[in-house]
């Protein structure tokens, strides 16, 4: 008996860092399974591209609410039993998407998918608890790497199961390895041994926000069908406003809020949730408008769903690579022009794909200049924050920064398709209307820049330690995936320290 139990707690012990890469590694593959498959749901469910699109809006928008939310009931005891709650809602999400003959039904399976974007800071919180600071240091930093290659090998492998076996083989694929990764999470993470403070659970704060972004992607979705000056599609519009004024006067009020809005009142924080929002969106417009483009016949390329998603690799590539030369570009110019640049970079991939589009080539430049912007951009914004706030305000700005940039997510999903039928032919989308939302996107990247450049002013000042140039790296690798990092700890001695002990965000 004691033989038996030795060898358990051996194979727990070393099987426990690959079973957390492998979590991690699931968690990123599945949260693709949204653009690329957008057309082939459209078809399948015999629906418009804009209401399937909703499968990849109903994840993006889950994380963004539950995200704050996943980090404060896993915070201390709770963590294994969130991890395991949430991989079993990643498992149900699958396995209903795969039987999914309804729209309805598939998009709460996708709702379900997207409680497993939250489980990033768990997964690295028992790394940091359960190793060695040193081991525990190059433990988070690889899962920071798998994350982010994970959703770039995602999207090719789920389009390459999509084109030989349908969409339902590639969700029931998902939600195989999901379950695989449930059953070695229960098997193998330990149940943490720090019990933590609790904390009370902003339900009405995470219900409100939730309605209103709904109110005003349904709105979005519906204004070309209904009538953009339709009582419906206003009535909407007003709701969601309405609700969202009501959760910021909310938040404002209450002790323990979903995400702290009074940190806005310094200006770099402000600058790097506004930028976060409106880079999110940018990101979003341009992932659904290159996929459905190289998919489509006669004026788009009429490829495959393999080769759509194999176009967004060079995104994930680049932007996970050159987020390591962001402390080398900051050293030398500053930060504050480096989230401008960045900008500058999302918007010309935008411009690009505007008046370049008729080769496959000419795609994968445009990915990989988005790629390259967002690698700068998303990486160098935790500095604009760190560096304005106390350290024991830090997990409530960065817990901020994680929902702005998830709603940019849900509004890019929307608006991408709101602008295709709006420049479309009576709701048609033509090669005039791809080009016209293009320029949206590229609109909205210079946008980015001048916010970005104007508002924080002189307060634009980066701390120049290597632990916080370390977390701008693997926050700039995990941005571009969709997923989130760690918080940050200003002053800790050296990189593979502050990794080690990061505190998981709120």
């Amino acid at each position: 008996m004691i033989c038996i139990v030795t060898g358990v707690t051996r194979f727990r012990e070393q099987a426990f860092v690959p079973v957390l890469l492998f979590i991690c590694a699931v968690v990123s593959i599945v949260s693709s399974l949204g653009a690329p498959l957008i057309p082939r749901l459209a078809e399948r469910l015999h629906t418009s591209v804009g209401s399937a699109q909703w499968a990849l809006t109903a994840t993006v928008l889950v994380a963004a609410v539950a995200s704050p939310l996943v980090g404060r009931l896993g915070d201390g005891r709770h963590r294994k039993r969130i991890m395991l709650i949430n991989l079993a809602a990643v498992v149900l999400g699958g396995a209903l998407a795969a039987i999914a003959t309804t729209l309805p039904v598939l998009i709460v399976g996708r709702a379900f998918q997207g409680l497993g974007l939250a489980l990033m800071p768990l997964a690295m919180a028992a790394a940091r608890e359960s190793l060695p600071v040193e081991r525990a240091g190059r433990v988070i930093a690889s899962l920071s790497v798998v994350a982010a290659a994970g959703v770039g090998l995602g999207y090719p492998i789920t389009g390459l199961i999509a084109d030989h076996g349908g969409v339902a083989v590639a969700y029931w694929v998902g939600t195989a390895v999901s379950a695989l990764a449930l059953a070695l999470a229960w098997l193998v993470v330990p149940a943490p041994a720090d019990v933590g403070t609790a904390h009370s659970i902003d339900l009405p704060g995470a219900g409100i926000i939730g309605v209103g972004l709904v109110s005003l992607l349904v709105a979005l979705d519906k204004g070309a069908d209904w009538g953009w000056g339709s009582v419906g599609v206003l009535g909407m519009i007003a709701v969601g406003l309405l609700l969202l004024a009501a959760w910021a006067l909310y938040e404002l009020k209450t002790a323990e809020p979903l995400v702290d809005l009074r940190l806005v009142r310094r200006r770099p924080v402000l600058t790097a949730n506004v930028s976060g929002l409106l880079l999110g969106v940018v990101m979003y417009i341009s992932m659904v408008v290159i996929t459905e483009f190289v998919q489509l016949p006669g004026f788009g390329l009429g490829e495959s769903v393999f080769v759509a998603g194999l176009t967004l690799l060079p995104l994930s590539v680049l932007s996970a690579s050159v987020s390591r030369t962001l402390p080398w570009m900051s050293a030398r110019i500053g930060l504050r022009p480096v989230i401008p640049f960045g900008a500058l970079m999302v918007s010309s991939s935008s411009l690009f794909f505007a008046f370049g589009h008729a080769q496959l080539w000419q795609v994968f430049v445009t990915t990989g200049l988005l790629g390259i912007g967002l690698g700068y951009t998303f990486a160098a914004m935790p500095g604009l924050i760190v560096a304005a706030v106390p350290a024991e305000e830090t997990s409530s700005a960065m817990g901020f920064y994680q929902v702005s940039r998830y709603i940019g997510f849900a509004i890019g999903s929307g608006l991408a398709v709101t602008l295709l039928r709006a420049f479309g032919d009576r709701g048609v989308p033509t090669l005039g209307s791809y080009q016209a939302t293009a320029l949206v996107a590229a609109g909205l990247g210079v946008l980015t820049a001048i916010v970005a450049w104007l508002l924080p002013g002189s307060q634009a000042t980066a701390r120049g330690s290597g632990d916080l140039d370390a977390f701008e790296v693997e926050e700039g690798m995990l941005a571009a995936a969709g997923l989130e990092d760690l918080e940050v700890v200003p002053g800790r001695a050296t990189t593979s320290e502050s990794s080690g002990r990061a505190q998981s965000r709120v």
